[in-house]
């Protein structure tokens, strides 16, 4: 069950910044700056760079398994079904609770201009309306995104390109307020870290991104950067034009700065900004949200009706239904409480991405293969860990009760539906590596090798189902050719009706005719058979090497080729196919570091190289 790609790099961009600038800038500022006062664009800044140390594992995470749930996804693999499940509902309640903060944004500007209309039931019907949105489809919805997340960012430009010449450089003397401390920045930064929770949203609907290699990374990594300029830009002008007075427990401060700069045009045009950016992040929170109960229930962690698609587009109708009720809900929350609450969970779900990231890397699983991989490894995990963690306690108790509620409920959720779901995971891989005890089977390598595949886009040719049915010898001990030979003949010649012996004398009249030896590690020797339409590939690994002639050192990879003369045209492709893949950067060392032979075949089935439609 595979959602369907049309998303592009504009589309990630999209959905990242329309999630990313909303309330937490249109209206957070205003209850955080009692905390801090002028220094508050600080805070914004340190939390936008706290953003992108955690966002890169979960880019990494990303490259390598480009699925619906996102993080949830990559923590189910890594720490296994339990872990998962608290990660995912932790993931879809952030997410949750961030759209709701806009909802909640939009109500006010509602009950602004409208006061007789209670926030409670505006938040209700514009859910509603987002729901609808939803259900039309991904392609509809990011295409309504972009186009939203345009007048958005034009109109912050309009903003910061009139505001900062009227700029007063004396509000922001002294930076802090009295009896204010760096510790009271280090506050302000983990309440306001909820502005950049956005950059969750593109990971979640990654399964439905085009090229997601390539898109993910570079969506995510714009976003955050633009939004980090825009946020700074946008408080100057703020702290720089308002009374300090007026701005402290002010929920429309961006708007009355711009009116205080432009007059009541400044103060429509920002108006208007401010409800494109809190339907941008409302309406592309859903659509991400809805993607982890979709992803828990496709893996049977949560009721299977959860996961059910409509038939012509695949929209997830039932997580949209469910994620949205939740939202009208959560709409309804005391605004502190809610800020608190989404970050903590936020901080959370970048501390187990690193986690991840760590055992992932080293369980040493073949088929975990990011096109990303974070630098100044495993230092930079470590620093993630830490300095969220210390983010998360800065938020305070309140914080940890819901954290501690939603993890109780998470587990009752698994108790229920997951336990009866059996799962191999990375970690039972890293626990195998350290105990050097057999732990697990090929079940996660399998999931991570058709991954891989779907990520790539790669269609299967007749290489790959020859590798598939190939057999495969592991050897032991150095040896030399003839033993080799015949142990090869021993093995494989039963598989073509034909005489051990025989098979044995032919590989050595093909060795002793030249060398099949092709380089230092590698071995291809080929034998033509009699009869017709008959094609094997076998794959043979000498750990300690064998000693060949025309070899400039032991050989540890040998692919014995076998073919009727009327199949000559596979036997040329194959040998063109392993030229290419044994080229590859990391291919010895993975050939080395298989555990097994369902892992060897999964080298030359991931291997670099070009492809060929099977009809030739």
């Amino acid at each position: 069950m595979s959602l369907r790609r049309s998303l592009q790099f504009f589309d990630v961009f999209s959905i990242s910044t329309g999630a990313m600038i909303s309330s937490g800038i249109f209206i957070l500022p205003g209850v955080v700056f009692p905390y801090v006062g002028p220094a508050l664009f600080i805070s914004y800044f340190l939390a936008g760079i706290i953003a992108i140390i955690g966002i890169l594992n979960v880019i990494e995470l990303t490259t390598a398994m480009p699925k619906a749930g996102g993080a949830y996804y990559f923590v189910t693999r890594s720490m296994g079904p339990l872990v998962g499940t608290i990660s995912g509902i932790l993931s879809w309640l952030a997410l949750i609770m961030k759209s709701a903060f806009a909802v909640f944004g939009m109500s006010e500007v509602i009950h602004v201009f409208f006061p007789a209309i209670p926030v409670w039931s505006s938040s209700i019907i514009l859910t509603m309306l987002f729901i609808l949105f939803n259900l039309a489809g991904v392609k509809a919805a990011a295409a309504l995104e972009n186009f939203m997340v345009i007048i958005l960012l034009v109109t912050i430009g309009f903003f910061v390109i009139i505001g900062l010449p009227e700029v007063h450089p004396g509000a922001f003397k002294p930076l802090l307020l009295p009896g204010k401390s760096f510790n009271d920045i280090l506050l302000a930064t983990a309440m306001v870290y909820i502005s950049y929770g956005g950059l969750l949203h593109a990971t979640s609907i990654s399964e439905e991104v085009k090229s997601p290699s390539h898109n993910i990374p570079l969506g995510i990594v714009v976003s955050v950067l633009v939004t980090i300029f825009l946020y700074v830009a946008i408080l100057i002008i703020v702290i720089g034009v308002t009374p300090s007075q007026n701005f402290v427990g002010d929920t429309t401060s961006v708007a009355d700065a711009a009116k205080i700069i432009a007059g009541m045009p400044g103060y429509a045009v920002m108006t208007l900004g401010a409800v494109m950016a809190f339907t941008t992040t409302a309406h592309g929170g859903l659509m991400s949200a809805s993607r982890f109960p979709f992803a828990l229930s496709r893996d049977g962690l949560m009721p299977s009706f959860v996961a059910a698609e409509t038939v012509r587009r695949k929209t997830p109708w039932a997580a949209i239904l469910i994620t949205g009720i939740i939202m009208g809900i959560a709409a309804q929350m005391p605004l502190e409480t809610l800020v608190k609450a989404a970050s903590a969970v936020i901080l959370t779900s970048y501390v187990l991405a690193a986690f991840a990231v760590i055992i992932l890397r080293e369980s040493r699983v073949l088929n975990y293969r990011p096109t990303y991989k974070v630098p100044f490894y495993p230092f930079f995990q470590l620093i993630c860990i830490i300095v969220f963690s210390i983010m998360f306690i800065n938020l305070g108790w309140d914080a940890l009760r819901i954290n501690l509620v939603v993890i109780a409920l998470s587990i009752l959720i698994y108790y229920l539906y997951g336990r009866k779901t059996s799962r191999e995971f990375t970690l039972l891989h890293l626990l195998e590596r350290i105990t050097n005890r057999k732990l697990t089977g090929h079940g996660l390598e399998k999931e991570l090798l058709e991954v891989v595949r779907h990520r790539d886009e790669i269609i299967k040719d007749e290489f790959d189902h020859q590798v598939e049915r190939s057999g495969v010898l592991d050897m032991e001990g150095t040896m030399c050719t003839t033993t080799l030979f015949r142990a090869i003949a021993d093995k494989f010649a039963p598989g073509v009706n034909m005489d051990p012996d025989r098979f044995y004398e032919l590989l050595m009249e093909r060795e002793n005719t030249s060398s099949t030896a092709i380089n230092h590690f590698v071995a291809i020797p080929h034998l033509i058979l009699e009869g017709e339409g008959c094609f094997q590939i076998e794959l043979v690994r000498c750990k300690d090497g064998a000693a060949m002639e025309g070899a400039n050192g032991l050989v540890k990879a040998v692919f014995v080729i076998l073919g009727t003369r009327d199949c000559r045209n596979y036997h040329l492709k194959a040998l063109a196919a392993i030229a290419q893949i044994v080229q590859g950067n990391n291919f010895e060392s993975r050939w080395l570091a298989a555990r097994d032979c369902d892992q060897l075949r999964d080298i030359l089935l991931l291997g670099k190289r070009k492809r060929t439609s099977n009809n030739g």
